[in-house]
């Protein structure tokens, strides 16, 4: 069954005023629905499915009415400490740590919802990994490691953004799916149009409907006004929106004050961790839980997974031999990529196919000719902030997947987030279903296809690129994708935590030895040791 229940045919499309069948009484009253085209007709068990994944993610909110800027969260007023920070640590014991919120009055918050990130490293041996942290609700907030190597461990923790900027994001994901938007142009002989295009458009003028007939996945472009909607050439991003905030909710948006600024121990930062008094092995082998935390840790710059073992491949005739006879199959966006860029760089033998493609954009082919290896990159489809995708080459993940034969010569690999910050919830959801489904099906014809997806990542945040790709809308996105994938044949490369636990300035395209570190764990998974 391709064709699924919520394809809109081609020629209709649907106004603001349908009600939308999708949203269960109880959330028709608190959510608006955003947008009518974005009808979907859910089977029960999606609709289940999809309220159980939004209640997962919902986030605490701050007490009603607005909260001047005062008594919003303070990073500098803020602190934490080590619980218990001079007993006896050994490698593989819990550090726990409360984290203590204040205003910038210095009084002590009363409620929770600030969003954190924590990491404990030892820059002498290059050692790292990122903690769990669990909202007490009432201004505290506790903070899990597990130690992992000896040594001085250093603890340090970081207000991402305030509970009072959370509820900005989350109004702006709900309230302004259109902040940011797409155009593309229409082409017939020597005259041309360009309109602008997104998931959903605001009613009142004519549409072309591009959405997908075997995903139903939809894409709207405003209609030319002289050219028919067939004649569209390419794909492109508009722009962002500016003034999305009042005067107020931008004091909660500040890059020294409140975006990823430091929280500082009132105490001691850091313990002694003693060595393991005998190897344990026990750790490895374990079935592989994407929301399992901390899912690894660097020792000496390099990513040590907890559930399986990590070779390094640091000549590339080792990734040569490892890829021997296989075609290597890239979907996503630009951190996905870095993976292209980096094994046609590293790799002597595999030498880009210049197919003519746009730079940055693809899509990009590697051919080694000698060993038989074939790599290929392709973006996502729509929306995708992306200048300028030509229409023909603009196609969603899951048909791609459903054109893929696969076998134990076949590997794919899937990253599919940052383009996704700006929209409901809902939106990427439906997009992970179409996909989820279509893997499903290729492992099902054929098991021995490897299937890798890499996770969202963290990125360096300001005021503005917070409204559009806050680490708290990827966060979010992140925690759905492995909800939906866990318990599925797929392995997981953890680029969250190997962004969060390493060292380097955070970075929406990590650096080179991070990506080093993710092709490592990638690769095997390709190729796992013959023990």
């Amino acid at each position: 069954q391709h064709l699924d229940d919520d394809t809109v045919s081609g020629s209709n499309w649907i106004t603001e005023n349908n009600v939308p069948h999708s949203l269960s009484q109880t959330a028709k009253a608190t959510r608006k629905p955003y947008c009518g085209y974005t009808e979907q007709t859910l089977s029960k068990r999606e609709q289940a499915e999809q309220e159980s994944l939004l209640a997962a993610i919902q986030w605490p909110k701050p007490p009603d009415g607005k909260i001047p800027f005062e008594q919003s969260t303070d990073p500098t007023h803020s602190d934490f400490v080590i619980v218990k920070p001079s007993r006896f640590f050994k490698v593989g014991d819990q550090l726990e740590v409360l984290v203590r919120m204040k205003d910038f009055q210095g009084k002590p918050k009363q409620y929770g919802g600030d969003y954190l990130q924590a990491r404990i490293h030892s820059p002498g041996v290059k050692a790292g990994a990122a903690g769990r942290i669990v909202d007490c609700h009432n201004g505290l907030y506790k903070v899990f490691f597990t130690l992992l190597w000896p040594g001085e461990v250093k603890v340090s923790v970081s207000l991402v953004h305030p509970s009072e900027a959370v509820q900005v994001l989350l109004r702006l994901r709900e309230e302004r799916p259109d902040r940011v938007y797409f155009k593309s142009s229409f082409k017939s002989g020597r005259y041309s149009e360009t309109t602008e295009c997104n998931v959903c458009l605001p009613a009142g003028l004519p549409v072309c409907n591009f959405t997908d007939l075997y995903t139903g996945e939809p894409w709207f472009c405003y209609k030319p006004r002289k050219l028919s909607c067939a004649s569209r050439i390419n794909h492109a991003k508009g722009g962002y929106l500016k003034g999305l905030l009042t005067q107020e909710e931008s004091l909660f948006f500040q890059s020294d004050v409140n975006i990823k600024r430091p929280i500082l121990s009132s105490g001691p930062d850091s313990v002694i961790v003693k060595p393991k008094a005998f190897t344990d092995s026990g750790s490895m082998g374990r079935a592989e839980d994407p929301t399992a935390s901390p899912s690894g840790y660097y020792y000496e710059d390099q990513w040590r997974s907890r559930t399986h073992w990590i070779h390094n491949f640091n000549k590339s005739d080792d990734i040569t031999e490892c890829l021997q006879g296989k075609v290597i199959h890239l979907f996503g966006d630009s951190t996905i990529r870095q993976w292209f860029e980096y094994l046609t760089a590293f790799v002597p033998d595999l030498v880009e196919f210049n197919l003519g493609s746009p730079k940055n954009v693809g899509p990009f082919m590697s051919v080694d000719l000698k060993h038989n290896i074939l790599l290929k990159f392709r973006c996502h489809g729509p929306p995708i902030r992306f200048s300028t995708v030509f229409s023909s080459e603009l196609r969603y993940i899951a048909n791609e997947l459903n054109s893929i034969v696969g076998g134990r010569n076949t590997v794919v690999a899937i990253t599919i987030w940052s383009h996704f910050s700006t929209f409901p919830v809902e939106v990427y959801i439906r997009r992970l279903r179409n996909i989820r489904r279509a893997v499903l099906q290729l492992l099902d014809r054929s098991p021995k296809t490897a299937i890798v997806i890499r996770t969202a990542n963290v990125q360096e945040l300001g005021p503005e690129v917070s409204l559009f790709n806050s680490d708290w809308y990827s966060f979010q996105l992140d925690s759905v994708m492995r909800k939906m994938f866990s318990g599925i044949a797929v392995h997981f490369v953890d680029a969250w935590e190997m962004s969060v636990a390493h060292y380097s300035p955070h970075n929406l395209h990590p650096n080179e030895i991070i990506v080093k570190n993710q092709i490592d764990a990638f690769l095997s998974y390709v190729c796992p040791l013959q023990t």
